[in-house]
């Protein structure tokens, strides 16, 4: 009897023990579910946000869709903005001014940068990138993403003015490509009596930022600056400042140009161009994929600006690039974003899908894109020689001013010396403000 109680006691305690153990571990099952799978069954990516034109917006959506199959825990969202890249600013300050943006990473113009960081709208990111990073992309496009010796935009595309020419129409008539403006004046008249082209030089003459953009050219082949950003002093009423109104004016006058040319835009250049009706354009890199495949392919090169005697040229930088916002609640993520579409990788699929200008002085001589675009180590050149918009906090109202005295000069209501004085009177009076 003694020994079966003993049999019995132990079998009890064998079977407490047991369920104790399963308990043990049943109990650890779910802290494991709980605590380590569910919530990797459960964790949503973080979702990084950014608006784009919609043109651009479809020719980016290839490297979106790459970042998302390579980052699991990042989903990078593209939203389509209106073509006009003045709305894509305007809708871009309303989010801000609103508060709480939905835009975690900014795609912006390169003249949106001093406003959008005076604004506070921008995170700094100068800590992100060393010195030997920078240094691989254009000093110019780095300088553009500063505000205040601070970094606030990524590059990504760059753009530079330049000017295009009919190679065939100047070695015809036996002249050289341009060095000043007074060279492509007597050129464009002397090829336009021989009737081989109905105009000599177009440009962006219509009052809006592309006016604006080209005039800056045209300051710095005289010498002369708009706005100094470290002094705020203005240039606008100095002799060679209104030279350079003065050319535009003469181009016109002496029906270098055409009268139309007050109204024009970039596209509208580029079709009066690529229609063979005149010998010389300003205008963006863009055209020239597309004039390849015009009546004149074959028929044209291109070369920095033209400018003063004993001056040099400038090309107005353009481009694009990429800004954290101040508002994101994901910055580190918005940055892998950035470093992934500015990339050499990245910026080299695109550049051969776009015929855009990289920002990473490398891809200019890149096999790959030099065989699809010879003319980009000529185009290395251009881009070096590029001149910036002042980055100051008030660029856009100082833009809208400068604007519309030159239209004015142009359409022959007020005469350059006129206009550039009361340009830089009122330009002096914003700043001061």
């Amino acid at each position: 009897m003694l020994i079966l109680r003993l049999i019995r006691k132990i079998r009890k305690n064998t079977f407490k023990f047991i369920k104790t153990y399963f308990l043990i571990v049943l109990l650890a099952g779910l802290g494991l579910t709980f605590f380590v799978i569910l919530p990797a069954w459960t964790q949503q990516a973080v979702t990084i946000k950014t608006l784009v034109r919609a043109d651009e917006a479809q020719q980016l959506q290839p490297l979106a869709t790459k970042f998302n199959q390579q980052h699991s825990g990042i989903r990078f969202q593209i939203v389509e903005a209106p073509s006009d890249s003045n709305q894509v600013e305007d809708l871009y300050t309303s989010s801000f001014l609103l508060g709480n943006s939905p835009y975690d990473l900014v795609y912006m113009d390169i003249v949106w940068t001093s406003k959008f960081a005076a604004a506070g709208w921008l995170k700094d990111i100068s800590d992100r990138l060393s010195a030997a990073e920078a240094a691989e992309y254009l000093k110019t496009d780095i300088a553009g993403g500063m505000f205040e010796n601070r970094l606030y935009r990524l590059p990504f595309r760059s753009d530079a003015g330049m000017l295009y020419y009919r190679q065939d129409l100047l070695e015809q008539a036996g002249y050289e490509p341009p060095e000043t403006f007074d060279e492509l004046l007597k050129i464009s008249q002397d090829l336009q009596k021989q009737g081989l082209a109905n105009w000599g030089y177009v440009w962006q003459g219509k009052q809006y930022e592309g006016l604006a953009a080209m005039f800056v050219e045209i300051l710095a082949g005289n010498g002369a600056f708009w706005v100094d950003p470290d002094t705020l002093e203005v240039g606008l009423d100095r002799p060679e400042a209104i030279a350079s109104a003065e050319f535009l004016h003469k181009a016109i006058a002496l029906k270098v140009s055409p009268p139309g040319v007050t109204t024009y835009a970039e596209e509208e250049t580029r079709r009066l161009f690529e229609n063979g009706k005149a010998v010389f354009l300003r205008n963006w890199p863009y055209v020239y994929s597309l004039a390849l495949e015009s009546p004149i392919a074959g028929k044209f090169n291109i070369k920095p600006m033209v400018h003063a005697p004993g001056k040099n040229s400038g090309a107005t930088l353009g481009g694009w690039g990429l800004g954290i916002s101040t508002s994101t609640k994901h910055p580190d993520e918005t940055w892998e974003v950035m470093k992934f579409l500015s990339s050499e990788e990245s910026q080299r699929e695109f550049v051969l899908e776009t015929g855009f200008v990289p920002s990473r002085t490398v891809l200019f001589n890149d096999l790959e894109i030099v065989a699809k675009y010879n003319y980009y180590p000529k185009l290395l050149d251009v881009v070096k020689s590029s001149a910036l918009r002042p980055p100051i906090a008030q660029y856009a109202q100082a833009s809208d001013i400068l604007q519309r005295y030159l239209s004015a000069i142009i359409t022959g209501s007020s005469t350059p010396k006129q206009a550039m004085k009361a340009a830089a009177n009122e330009t002096r009076n914003l700043l001061k403000r």
